[in-house]
């Protein structure tokens, strides 16, 4: 989780945004024990430090999980847990999505970086971020700001505006959402990439290494 501190809003209009989601759907729960598996143009691993950065076109995929960004520096603590930091680069936005526990429902983002945290299981997108939920192919709710934290284990977000024009993304700088009432027709989602190619499992951080 970013510490608010770094980020100095002095004089600056902040608009903060706590929603509960209309369904409770958790992240899938079996995304935690899967293996991480990367691809990319270049990674240095370092296993003392038991981290690994990944430069160029990364793929990441752990279980439903999929982050794309130009480089995620990732990092495993002594019991197992993993935590990312996906930048953007080459006119493409971090990217991170990961399917909802029960039904076809996905939770997605995109933001100039993206904070992976695997043991507090929350995600924070920073600068221009968007956050989707989606119920199939359809977006049924969609929020914008400065920077959005998202909660997996209790499905809760927080969204905080920031200045004018400080990204493309976000013009005005304030909040946005869009949440649709249950049950309601969701619009259609934009074109979703295609899939990324098969990736080698990995069991331990350091495996692509080698």
């Amino acid at each position: 989780m970013i510490n608010p501190r770094l980020f100095p809003f002095k004089n600056l209009a902040i608009a903060t945004l706590a929603v509960l989601l209309c369904a409770p759907a958790w992240a899938e729960k079996a995304d935690k024990s899967k293996p991480m598996n990367a691809e990319a143009d270049a990674l240095r691993y370092d296993d003392v430090k038991q981290t690994s950065v990944f430069s160029g076109n990364v793929v990441i995929t752990k279980g439903s999980i999929i982050i794309r960004g130009a480089q995620v520096a990732v990092r495993q603590d002594e019991e197992g847990f993993q935590y990312g930091t996906v930048t953007s680069g080459g006119g493409k936005r971090a990217f991170f999505r990961q399917k909802r526990d029960g039904g076809d429902e996905w939770i997605e983002g995109e933001a100039d970086t993206i904070y992976y945290d695997g043991k507090a299981d929350n995600i924070t997108f920073t600068k221009g971020a968007v956050l989707r939920r989606l119920r199939g192919a359809a977006v049924s709710d969609e929020t914008s700001g400065n920077q959005i934290s998202y909660d997996n284990l209790t499905d809760v977000f927080s969204v905080v505006g920031g200045v004018a024009n400080a990204s493309p993304a976000n013009p005005t700088g304030r909040v946005r959402a869009i949440i649709s009432p249950k049950g309601a027709t969701a619009a259609a989602a934009p074109p979703t990439p295609a899939a990324p190619a098969t990736l080698r499992p990995s069991t331990s951080i350091g495996a692509e290494a080698k």
